[in-house]
């Protein structure tokens, strides 16, 4: 066997491993998180045992373990799973297009634009109108940061650079202006955007999932389209345009990718922070840089992590029911002091 036969072997062999190794990943979280959902179906302050669920899951009657399965804790626990999905593609996104381990959908601001637009909201007008609009709301906030940090950025094209320096800028203004709206509002409207800036899923309803779902059906698969212009990417502009990637089309496709999903999951949980950094630094441990392989794997890992965080918030501490943020950022923060430790070894 010559040295040149046996190349094409050892590199199908690798793939083939990777493939493997990925497959195996999946199944692990699938399963993983399957139990996750069967387990928080079960807790609460009315603890049910598992057969009773299972039975109200799958005939469901009139009684009150079914209302609580159907009505209280499985809209609950599939908003907790779809938004943490969504930030963690959120997050794989844009720490390929701006080529930086530390970034998240806070850095370039949406998470502050979101949370500007409902905390005025909530202390400007909100009491003039039904409070299901405040989605819509922060949504909407999210949405505009985004582009003015897209204009302001712009300099015949777009910097990754720029787009993080102005989306710094950005939401440290937008995080005093939020503030201030606190301050000046009045106490019930100040306790509603500190509970709605921490991020919470209490009372979550089966129109939120149903509102959150389509995002992530729509942005997902259409970000999955660009995987390969995303690794290009990675390597540098001079080499992705060398591949043949047109930087500016496939840099605007996919960060609006990234602001619907980002925007849409803090619209309907809040400000939810540190989900979108770490589930993509957990699943590249696991599965390697590959966007097509890393994306699926990352939006698992942060189903879990919201997922869990809203079980601990909502049975560690009866009757309270403290909203998740609380525990996603008491393991966010240390876990970014560790990637900013790292990143000066």
């Amino acid at each position: 066997m010559t040295p040149s036969s046996s190349l094409p072997r050892t590199a199908d062999g690798a793939g083939e491993s990777r493939a493997s190794r990925h497959s195996i990943v999946l199944a692990l979280l699938g399963l993983a998180l399957l139990a996750s959902v069967g387990l928080s179906l079960t807790l609460g302050s009315f603890p049910t045992a598992f057969d009773e669920v299972l039975q109200a899951l799958v005939t469901p009657r009139d009684s009150d373990i079914a209302f609580i399965v159907w009505e209280l804790r499985l809209p609950r626990l599939l908003l907790a799973v779809l938004v943490g999905a969504a930030l963690a593609v959120a997050g794989a996104i844009l720490q390929g297009i701006v080529r930086n381990p530390l970034a998240s959908p806070d850095v370039i601001g949406i998470t502050s634009g979101a949370a500007l637009a409902a905390v005025a909201f909530l202390a400007l007008i909100g009491a003039g109108l039904d409070r299901h609009w405040l989605p819509a709301s922060a949504l909407g906030g999210a949405l505009l940061s985004a582009l003015l940090v897209f204009s302001l950025a712009w300099r015949r094209g777009l910097s990754p650079s720029r787009m993080v320096l102005v989306g710094i800028g950005l939401s440290a203004a937008m995080g005093a202006m939020t503030t201030l709206l606190i301050v000046i509002s009045d106490d019930s409207a100040a306790m509603g955007a500190y509970v709605w800036l921490t991020g919470s899923l209490y009372a979550a309803q089966w129109p939120d999932v149903m509102g959150l779902l389509p995002w992530l059906l729509v942005a997902v698969p259409l970000c999955l389209t660009q995987s390969r212009h995303l690794d290009a990417m990675a390597l540098g502009d001079h080499v992705a345009q060398g591949l043949g990637v047109n930087l500016l089309r496939s840099r605007l496709l996919l960060m609006a990718c990234s602001v619907a999903l980002a925007g849409a999951a803090v619209a309907f949980a809040g400000g939810l922070s540190f989900v979108g950094l770490i589930a993509p630094h957990i699943a590249a441990r696991l599965v390697g840089r590959g966007f097509a392989r890393l994306a699926p794997v990352a939006a698992l890992i942060g189903a879990l992590i919201v997922l869990y965080a809203d079980l601990l918030g909502r049975v560690a501490f009866l009757p309270k029911d403290l909203p998740a943020g609380i525990f996603v950022s008491g393991v966010g923060a240390p876990f970014f002091v560790y990637l900013l430790y790292r990143s000066r070894r």
